[in-house]
């Protein structure tokens, strides 16, 4: 057999050297920490640990040549995230760092890229909700993907005293139909002139069993249901990854949350005629951050719509405590 010489000149230290000088850096193990659970471009990075863009793109490439960490376009921006773990040393130098604390300062940076990124999404409904609709159906209209999202929820067969909450209802388009499926159906959003929207259309349809809050799903939602509903939503928060967790505890032990979201795309022009803050997402990414909130992957749909885009339908299932128990003792084993 012929080698190339490619194959002899490599040499599988090369890359644990690369490991250990990407690790041999105090700030870039904190760029590590700080990828964990969230994605960042190198602009929200370099405002995050107050350096200049030039100096945190080259620890970028340092941490990329060594695996370390992986690139996502979103439109005309790079977003950053953590690897997958590659071999042990990898996967025990980010179990190392996961245990280390984040200091203070950069924390509350960290926070203020939070609040532009939150600050921008609720901007745009507050400009924009009397041309909610139209905004939407640029994109992927409720009709589109309606009846879809209705199989899935119905082919889940909940009891006639379930509960359900739907995140961001919008307009209320999709309120009529838990209403009709579900004993009580609450919904919270955060911008007044979205829910103003919701609450016309229960009056108009005579939802009774609909109460409507304002209020921050991720913050102040105190409220559980048996059936959590995103719709085009999860584009709009944040942190998506902590948005999961989040949402997670929101799911009544044995209940489910139902998403519904585009696939990642590379239309830039979203982010603008939409208020989209994220380009779609990986069916891998969501799976990994369910998952990582304790919530079981369970069917899923895809449909394609004529305008390019494609939008995923997820249902995760949250374990009952019985199952959750069996988990966990499963785990330790």
């Amino acid at each position: 057999m012929t080698l190339r010489a490619s194959q002899l000149d490599f040499d599988p230290c090369d890359e644990l050297a690369a490991l250990c000088k990407a690790g041999g850096d105090p700030l870039r193990l904190n760029v590590l920490r700080t990828l964990s659970n969230d994605s960042f471009g190198v602009l929200e990075l370099a405002q995050i640990f107050a350096i200049g863009q030039s100096g945190m793109s080259h620890h970028l490439k340092v941490l990329a040549q060594a695996g370390l960490v992986a690139t996502r376009r979103e439109g005309n921006a790079i977003f950053y995230r953590r690897a997958l773990p590659n071999g042990r040393l990898h996967a025990a130098l980010l179990d190392d760092i996961d245990e280390l604390p984040l200091p203070g300062d950069v924390q509350t940076r960290i926070a203020a890229v939070h609040q532009q990124r939150a600050t921008v999404s609720r901007d745009f409904f507050a400009r924009m909700a009397s041309s909610f609709q139209a905004q939407q159906d640029l994109i992927a209209g409720l009709p589109q993907y309606r009846d879809s999202l209705l199989s899935l929820l119905d082919a889940l067969h909940f009891s006639a005293g379930a509960t359900a909450l739907e995140i961001g209802p919008g307009d209320g388009a999709f309120l009529p139909e838990l209403a009709r499926r579900f004993a009580q159906v609450t919904a919270l959003d955060n911008s007044p002139a979205m829910l103003e929207l919701a609450s016309q259309r229960c009056a108009a349809e005579g939802l009774d069993n609909v109460e409507l809050k304002l209020a921050d799903a991720l913050q102040d939602a105190p409220v559980t249901a048996d059936c959590v509903v995103l719709n085009m939503v999860l584009h709009h928060f944040a942190t998506p990854a902590e948005a999961f967790r989040k949402l997670a505890a929101l799911v009544a032990p044995g209940g489910s949350l139902l998403l519904s979201e585009l696939c990642s795309h590379d239309q830039s022009w979203a982010r603008e005629a939409c208020g989209d803050l994220w380009l779609g997402f990986e069916q891998e990414d969501l799976a990994r951050w369910a998952t990582a909130a304790g919530l079981t992957p369970g069917e899923s749909l895809y449909i394609g719509l004529k305008n390019g885009f494609q939008i995923q339908l997820r249902h995760f299932a949250k374990p009952d405590a019985h199952s959750a128990f069996s988990l966990r003792q499963e785990r330790n084993r």
